[in-house]
C-alpha cells in the first residue's frame, strides 16, 4: 500500500492503541475485588496538627484535606436534632505539599455548622460540605478555587450532609446525609440557580460513607467503614470499603472491601481517601487517623474491566 499508506496506517494504530490510553480509573477499580493484594508505596508524615480529618483530594503534587477542629464536644440532649447540641468547633480546608508541610489553610462554616465532610474535584473547583455535627442538622456546601483558596457558598440543606459530589456535564450536585442513609440531589444551573433537592434512599448498608469523588458516566467512588462486633465477648472490628454508586438511580455498580489497617488500628478508610488510575491499576492514599496524621500510599494491580 505504499510508504506512506503504511506510515498512516501505523499511526492509526497507535492512536488507538489501549497500551497508549489513558487508563480510565472506573475499570481499573471494577478490576480490584476481596482477594486483591495492596502493595505499601510509600508514607507521607503529615508536619502540622490536623484535627480530625474527613476528606481528601490530589491536584497535581498537592493534597487538599478537609478537617474539622472540635473545640466542645456535642452533648446528648434529646430535645435537639439528633438527640444533641451542637458543639462547637472550626472547620478546616488544608493544602499539603508533597513532603506533609501545610501550604493553606481556609476556614469554612456559620454558626453551628463547623464540621466539613467528604470533599470533590470537578476538574475545575472543590466542592466542601460543612455541617453541624449531628444527625439531622442542617448544613452549607461550597465551592472553593483551589488556586485562590477562595469558598463561595452555594446552597444550604435542612440535614446532616457528610460528603458532596459535583457533575460538571450535567450540572447535578449530589450529596449523602449522616452514614449516607440518604442521598441528596441538586441541579445547579449556569446562572446560578439551584434547583429544590431529590432525596433517595441509600439501598447499600455494609458501610458507611466517609469520602466520596465523582468519577466519568455519572458515578461516584465512596469509601468508607462500619463497626461490627461478634457474639460477646467477641471484640468489635472494623471493616472498610469502597462503592461505585451509580448516580441516575443510587444504586452501587461494584463494591469491594478494602483489608487494610494502619498500625494505630484503625481501618485506612477510616477518614480521607483518593485514588488514581495507574498503568497496572489502582493508588490510593489513604488517612486514618487524627491529630498526628499519616498519608499511607498502596499500589493495587488491576486488570481494566469494562
Amino acid at each position: 500500500m505504499g510508504r506512506r499508506g503504511a506510515l498512516l496506517g501505523l499511526v492509526a494504530a497507535l492512536c488507538v492503541s489501549p497500551a497508549l490510553a489513558a487508563p480510565d480509573l472506573s475499570q481499573r477499580l471494577m478490576g480490584l475485588d476481596r482477594s486483591t493484594a495492596w502493595t505499601p508505596a510509600g508514607t507521607i508524615a503529615v508536619r502540622f496538627p490536623t484535627f480530625h480529618p474527613q476528606g481528601m483530594v490530589r491536584i497535581g503534587q498537592d493534597f487538599y484535606v478537609s478537617s474539622v477542629e472540635v473545640t466542645r464536644l456535642p452533648s446528648a440532649d434529646p430535645k435537639q436534632p439528633g438527640g444533641r447540641d451542637a458543639g462547637a468547633g472550626i472547620g478546616h480546608l488544608f493544602r499539603i505539599s508533597a513532603d506533609g508541610a501545610l501550604l493553606a489553610d481556609l476556614i469554612l462554616g456559620e454558626g453551628d455548622a463547623y464540621h466539613p465532610g467528604g470533599i470533590d474535584y470537578d476538574g475545575r473547583d472543590l466542592w466542601v460540605p460543612v455541617a453541624e455535627y449531628r444527625p439531622d442538622s442542617h448544613a452549607i456546601i461550597y465551592r472553593v478555587d483551589p488556586r485562590a483558596m477562595t469558598a463561595t457558598a452555594v446552597l444550604r440543606a435542612a440535614d446532616h450532609i457528610g460528603a458532596a459530589v459535583h457533575d460538571r456535564a450535567s450540572g447535578k450536585l449530589t450529596g449523602v446525609s449522616w452514614g449516607a442513609r440518604r442521598f441528596y440531589d441538586w441541579t445547579l444551573s449556569p446562572g446560578g440557580r439551584v434547583s429544590p433537592p431529590r432525596v433517595f434512599p441509600n439501598r447499600a448498608s455494609y458501610i458507611d460513607y466517609q469520602d466520596c469523588h465523582g468519577l466519568p458516566g455519572a458515578r461516584m467512588l465512596c469509601s468508607g467503614l462500619a463497626a461490627y462486633r461478634a457474639p460477646p465477648p467477641g471484640p468489635p472490628f472494623q471493616l472498610g470499603g469502597w462503592e461505585i454508586v451509580d448516580l441516575t438511580d443510587h444504586r452501587p455498580v461494584w463494591q469491594a472491601p478494602i483489608a487494610l489497617w494502619a498500625p494505630s488500628g484503625r481501618a485506612m478508610t477510616q477518614n480521607p481517601f483518593f485514588a488514581e488510575a495507574t498503568a497496572s491499576g489502582v493508588r490510593a492514599w489513604f488517612m486514618p487517623d487524627d491529630n498526628r496524621s499519616t498519608i499511607y500510599i498502596y499500589d493495587a494491580a488491576s486488570p481494566a474491566k469494562p
